[in-house]
């Protein structure tokens, strides 16, 4: 499976809300079949899950999802990794790949808790996932190879951006693309509240601030310009944008926003031994 992640069993454990968004591109985009994905949630939440394009039953048995997978998708919370990991260690060998989008947990963690070669990929998606636009960050760690990095950025591709990265930068991209639309969508939401504020009703200040977002966001992406650039070029002298950008600075905007992403960052270091992981 890491060279082509078709032709593989997939086993998602842990199919909540990142898990189930993956599955839903992975089934809907044809990567890879229902019938070849098992899932794994939490006792009261087993049967089956219905997804656009089928149905995938869902089990409690990480074990024996991990033993008939190829491929191992790993998406539960940074605390349960360890007691997951203890579950699935004699399933997994050289032969098959993990895939751990748990935030905080190094792929050194997870090797170390397991026997042998195993390669080991670490992943951050985020959840625009959901529409197609999502960014995922990837890096290999000890045991996995080129062509593993391969066929995780062949599966997340199917929701987004990859980008390949040392994983040292993987909290901050944490603070920054896996916490940031929560920031984007506290700004969209003010600006529409400014619209209704100055009397458009609340449903097309929404649609006006939502597609401002993605029309801006669109330019920097395709134009590559900076961002400061980009904003000089809305600016004009004695316009009304500067006075609104006056008032974006005496609020404080751009610092609350850089140390919210700092803040993010920091704390995306700190969940794994949050709640008394396992040693």
């Amino acid at each position: 499976m890491a060279q082509d992640s078709s032709n593989g069993r997939l086993a998602v454990l842990g199919a909540g809300k990142m898990g189930g968004i993956l599955i839903e591109a992975f089934v809907r985009l044809k990567l890879v079949p229902p019938e070849k994905i098992s899932a794994t949630v939490h006792h009261d939440l087993a049967g089956r899950r219905e997804f656009s394009s089928g149905s995938i039953p869902l089990s409690t048995d990480n074990r024996a999802a991990a033993r008939a997978a190829d491929t191992i998708l790993l998406c539960v919370k940074p605390q349960t990794v360890g007691t997951v990991l203890n579950e699935i260690r004699t399933e997994l060998d050289d032969r098959k790949l993990l895939i751990s989008i748990a935030a905080s947990v190094p792929a050194g963690y997870i090797e170390q808790r397991l026997t042998g070669n195993v390669p080991v990929i670490r992943a951050m998606p985020n959840t625009p996932s959901m529409v197609g636009a999502g960014i995922t960050a990837i890096s290999k760690g000890k045991f996995a190879t080129e062509a593993h990095l391969e066929s995780a950025r062949f599966l997340f591709e199917s929701v987004g951006k990859t980008i390949v990265v040392d994983e040292k930068h993987m909290d901050a991209i944490t603070g920054l693309s896996a916490s940031g639309p929560a920031f984007i969508y506290i700004i969209l939401e003010s600006l529409a509240e400014g619209g209704v504020k100055m009397g458009l009703s609340r449903e097309l200040a929404t649609l006006l601030a939502a597609q401002t977002t993605l029309g801006a966001a669109k330019v920097a992406l395709e134009t590559g310009f900076h961002p400061a650039l980009l904003k000089d070029m809305v600016t004009t002298p004695a316009g009304c944008t500067i006075d609104g950008i006056l008032e974006l600075e005496e609020g404080g905007l751009r610092v609350t926003l850089i140390k919210a992403v700092v803040k993010a960052s920091q704390r995306a270091r700190e969940l794994l031994f949050s709640n008394g992981a396992p040693a």
